[in-house]
């Protein structure tokens, strides 16, 4: 299973970032949320700011515009996940660049896609 930290979380129904954390979730992977408000989405605590997170953080996936990823940067290349998903919507080709320069793997694809696809 991969740890994943899912960036722009939100316990709106009908969000992309809410079923995203749902289904990993249902598949069995170890998920971390991060949006503008703490608050809950089944069993994952939504968490605001830059919260600590141990080794082994294998994919972070993006549900924020560009605009917005600015205040990330250097907390995720600090993170040192083996991925970033750029989920429709969130492509960035300056963080796609800096990723890419610390070892990072980078994809443009959504996730609920992957999932649904076991190609996650």
């Amino acid at each position: 299973m991969k740890k994943t930290l899912v960036i722009g979380a939100s316990s709106k129904p009908g969000r992309v970032s809410r079923e995203a954390v749902l289904k990993l979730r249902e598949a069995g992977h170890e998920v971390i949320a991060i949006g503008a408000q703490e608050d809950k989405i089944g069993d994952v605590s939504i968490q605001t700011g830059h919260p600590f997170i141990m080794d082994d953080l294998h994919t972070v996936t993006l549900y924020l515009n560009p605009e917005r990823q600015t205040a990330y940067y250097d907390y995720l290349l600090g993170l040192k996940p083996k991925r970033i998903l750029f989920n429709p919507g969130t492509e960035n080709p300056i963080l796609e660049k800096l990723a890419q320069q610390h070892d990072i793997e980078t994809e443009q694809a959504c996730t609920l896609v992957l999932l649904s696809l076991g190609a996650y």
